[in-house]
């Protein structure tokens, strides 16, 4: 990893300016539900948590990234390299939060089947002002066949979801929690998956060894599996490589055409091309690299039979699921409606 002490000093104290500066700032929400080591008011006092989801049993857990510098991109000699991933470019993160793992089809059927608010109903909970935020929030509509076309549920990671119903997910989970998620940057996707390696993989060079690591065609048995099963990778992250290919926030733009340094983001202007990282369970070894780089098509919506056809679902991508984000410092509410939550064109369902 590109990664000096001054580097370090600089990124300290500029998170630390912009953790004041994002208090001055707070957007108006619930306060957040309180759990053990979530809050941090700057990069060394980050430790991993489990965000709880309210009302059900279930947790996500959080992993800290710290902030950095690294190579974006694959080197001109990087095997089976494809030329969308140069040219490589030195690129600077801020410190985040990630999940450990793929969000499952558990924690997602709790914003997409309101679980929680059942739940709340049947103990004859009174709503807190977290439960009034996620009335506000849209869900999708029915599918018209199970999403996980009997691969499985559970502990498995959901899939099959637009870019534009992660984000809304993303939304769901900041209203229920009271802290701000959303779904990585490209470059963040990347930063956290190579850990600071500048190899093919997170483990090396070698795809011998991603049997270890990784669900892919050779191993899957022809469908995703449990997370979390293989070994993670050296910031203890898991699936990164395969499983499911993970979405991001970006446009699918060549790497010239973007000019930030830091925390760079390519805000999505059209539907098609978006970004989706890490390979999936159905890939080859090659697709699964810390670097290379899929594309979505109008074609994974192939077998939706609806017209006009879901902003929710993509029928044909069997192997596309996502992961969330949470950053340091939270943006204001202008910054976020300026690049982290902006997309264009506005998704809405049609009017029965």
């Amino acid at each position: 990893m590109l990664r000096t002490v001054s580097t370090c000093l600089l990124l300290a104290w500029g998170s630390s300016w912009s953790a004041m500066h994002a208090q001055a700032e707070a957007p108006s929400r619930p306060a957040p539900l309180e759990i053990p080591d979530a809050m941090a008011s700057s990069e060394g006092e980050m430790k991993p948590y489990a965000e709880v989801i309210e009302h059900t049993e279930l947790k996500i857990e959080m992993v800290p990234i710290p902030g950095g510098k690294f190579r974006m991109g694959s080197p001109d000699q990087e095997a089976d390299r494809n030329e969308d991933e140069g040219p490589q470019r030195v690129v600077s993160v801020s410190p985040f939060w990630m999940s450990k793992h793929e969000i499952t089809w558990d924690q997602y059927d709790v914003w997409n089947e309101e679980i929680d608010q059942l739940r709340r109903q049947m103990l004859s909970l009174a709503k807190t002002s977290r439960d009034e935020a996620v009335d506000g929030v849209s869900k999708p509509t029915e599918p018209y066949t199970d999403m996980s076309f009997g691969m499985g549920r559970g502990n498995y990671p959901a899939i099959c979801m637009t870019q534009h119903a992660a984000r809304t997910y993303c939304k769901w989970l900041s209203a229920k929690t009271g802290r701000y998620y959303r779904l990585p940057t490209e470059a963040e996707w990347e930063y956290a998956c190579r850990a600071g390696t500048e190899t093919a993989y997170s483990f090396g060079d070698d795809p011998d060894k991603l049997e270890d690591y990784a669900w892919f065609f050779d191993n899957s048995d022809d469908s995703y599996q449990r997370v979390g099963q293989k070994k993670p990778n050296p910031w203890g992250l898991y699936d990164m490589h395969g499983n499911v290919s993970e979405w991001v926030l970006d446009q699918y733009t060549p790497y010239d055409s973007i000019q930030e340094a830091l925390d760079p983001l390519a805000v999505p202007k059209t539907l098609y091309p978006r970004v989706v990282r890490g390979g999936g369970w159905d890939d080859d070894p090659e697709v699964l690299r810390s670097a290379a780089r899929k594309a979505s098509e109008e074609d994974w919506k192939q077998q939706d039979p609806q017209i006009p056809r879901s902003i929710w679902y993509h029928t044909d991508a069997l192997s596309v699921g996502f992961r969330v984000v949470r950053p340091l410092n939270e943006p204001s509410d202008d910054q976020k409606a300026a690049k982290w939550d902006k997309t264009e064109p506005e998704q809405k369902d049609p009017e029965e």
